[in-house]
């Protein structure tokens, strides 16, 4: 009677260990599928676009609901690369990578260095001064926008690139603030410890603070980059020739609602323009997951 009891006892918890695995499996699976689920109807948009790249324009929307195109052409990436005004896409990618590069630069220059002054030294009027810098990262650009064409205007800037790139250089609010989250992270110990040496504050952030916000820097850069890429209301804003237009106003060129509308050509150009972007997100997803996940050394 007692072995009985002992093999109930023993054979009762593994059935019940089983169980709990398979619902632990079960919800794994539920769980997954749900995701991928999401993550489909999020990106359906996309393929959408990639695969009406390479059908037929009277087909592009007559066979709206299907990915699969009847006819698989790939004349759209040609006829897309040619252009327009007399300037291909050659053009307008070499002006999109010139002013995404020198913003993003200026960027990655600027904001760390502003982010140090208010992270670890002390100066008059600190807080209305970082107040003041939030209150800019809060404000939409359509607040800020005829003021600051004005600006530009009696600079004399307004057709060239200088109001896409320069501001830039003074640095950007959101980055200023990320990079003060990671600094804040770092142990003071390690700023007393290099006073003792003999550094100052210029050698503590080259030799101490830079090093360690590597992954944030890189994060950064990330974000300047694709903002400054997918910039289409400023850059409409102060470039108005055809040979100074970046990708995202000259995809705008081939909607005309005046006539018809070379889809497919937009499309596959459209196809093109996200390619940089996947590719620096493929490459620094380890930078960009570390730069936001972690907030520096702890000590």
């Amino acid at each position: 009677m007692d072995t009985t009891q002992r093999t109930s006892a023993v054979t009762v918890p593994k059935s019940q260990r089983l169980s709990y695995r398979t619902r632990k499996t079960i919800g794994r699976v539920l769980y997954h599928i749900f995701v991928i689920l999401i993550g489909f109807v999020m990106i359906y948009p996309l393929i959408w676009m990639v695969a009406s790249s390479f059908k037929p324009p009277n087909e592009i929307f007559n066979n709206a609901k299907s990915l699969i195109p009847n006819e698989f052409v790939t004349y759209n990436y040609p006829n897309g690369w040619k252009g327009f005004a007399g300037y291909s896409f050659s053009n307008f990618f070499k002006n999109s990578f010139v002013i995404s590069g020198i913003a993003t630069l200026g960027s990655l220059i600027s904001s760390p260095f502003i982010a140090f002054g208010f992270a670890r030294l002390r100066f008059k009027g600190k807080k209305l001064w970082f107040s003041m810098m939030l209150l800019t990262m809060m404000l939409p650009f359509q607040i800020i926008m005829i003021p600051q064409y004005i600006i530009y205007h009696n600079l004399g800037w307004v057709g060239t690139i200088l109001p896409l790139v320069i501001p830039n250089f003074f640095g950007g609010a959101f980055f200023i603030f990320l990079i003060i989250q990671f600094i804040d992270g770092i142990p003071r110990e390690l700023d007393e410890a290099a006073k003792i040496d003999g550094c100052s504050w210029y050698g503590i952030y080259t030799r101490i603070i830079l090093p360690l916000i590597v992954p944030a820097i890189v994060t950064c850069g990330i974000f300047s980059f694709m903002w400054k890429w997918d910039d289409f209301l400023a850059s409409l804003l102060y470039l108005n020739a055809p040979r100074q237009y970046t990708v995202s106003i000259a995809l705008k060129m081939f909607s005309d609602p005046n006539s018809g509308s070379d889809w497919g050509s937009m499309f596959a150009m459209a196809t093109l323009s996200i390619l940089p972007i996947m590719l620096i997100f493929i490459f620094c997803q380890k930078y960009l997951v570390e730069g936001i996940s972690t907030e520096g050394l702890k000590g």
